[in-house]
């Protein structure tokens, strides 16, 4: 399969600071919708900024290496000009909004890449509704709730059209019903425009249903780049990661060593309680 983005013996350190990524290799799968994990300072939003050239050509740094976005190197291009293909939302998402209006949020980021006003007022009003915030263009933020919000700076990234959209722990400040209601939201973009999908997030059992492929990271070194089944098995492996396994892979992984059998490829409840019935276990056991 394709790939849209592809780190070739990346290594990264910020000025002053030890290595924050060694030798990564790795290549991001078109249309893929693609979960970033690992442990705490494993380098995860370092990658991400790599993904989008922040990292080094606008923070700094020391590397070496090339990262390849769109079959073109992030080296002499401008983060601007990265940005029209690869949107961006890092986790502090309220230092990314600028403008007093939801209209004016939007409609910034347009005007920025030369969009002609009546696309500009077009593209705002398509991405508005995209992200179920139709004709909120006058609201001003403060009067949008923080999921709100969260939603419109996503609008103002799907207004550009870019090809790749990466999150950095999209959903960290939001309770359970928010953060599904937004995972939902980013798959039914992902679906319906087939845009690559990449997401930071270490409670991986929010994104189950939606995830195709995994790279983990640990301590700044690639674990594995792989399909979700594949990587989670790896995980499973490692006692440091196993708690990052979704907790419904971590019951089938358990269940298939203890029992030498193998299961499906679970992404719901019911669809496991509905196997594990099928198979004889009831209450745990069989």
């Amino acid at each position: 399969m394709e790939s849209v983005i592809r780190l070739e013996n990346f290594y990264f350190a910020y000025n002053k600071s030890e290595l924050v990524l060694q030798d990564i290799d790795l290549e991001i799968k078109k249309g893929s919708f693609t979960v970033v994990a690992g442990p705490s300072g494993a380098g995860k939003t370092t990658l991400c900024k790599a993904m989008t050239g922040i990292v080094p050509f606008y923070m700094g740094g020391r590397y070496s290496g090339d990262v390849q976005v769109l079959g073109e190197s992030t080296k002499g291009r401008r983060v601007s000009d990265i940005a029209m293909r690869v949107g961006l939302m890092l986790e502090d998402y309220e230092s990314q909004l600028v403008s007093l209006t939801a209209g004016e949020e939007v409609a910034f980021s347009l005007l920025n890449h030369g969009f002609a006003p009546e696309e500009v007022a077009e593209r705002t009003r398509k991405a508005l509704e995209d992200v179920g915030l139709p004709g909120r263009e006058s609201y001003q933020l403060d009067e949008l709730s923080g999921g709100q919000r969260q939603r419109l700076l996503l609008a103002a990234t799907l207004a550009v059209h870019p090809e790749i959209i990466v999150l950095d722990e999209p959903v960290s400040a939001m309770d359970p019903d928010g953060a599904h209601s937004l995972y939902e939201l980013l798959y039914a973009i992902h679906q319906r425009y087939g845009t690559t999908i990449i997401v930071v997030e270490h409670r991986v059992d929010y994104l189950l249903p939606y995830v195709t492929d995994m790279v983990v990271l640990k301590e700044g070194q690639l674990v594995t780049a792989d399909t979700f089944a594949a990587a989670a098995r790896t995980m499973y492996e490692d006692e440091e990661l196993r708690p990052l396994v979704p907790a419904l892979w971590q019951v089938k992984l358990g269940v298939e060593r203890r029992f030498g059998i193998t299961l499906g490829e679970w992404r719901t409840e019911a669809e496991a309680a509905a196997e594990l019935q099928l198979l004889g276990f009831e209450g745990g056991n069989a």
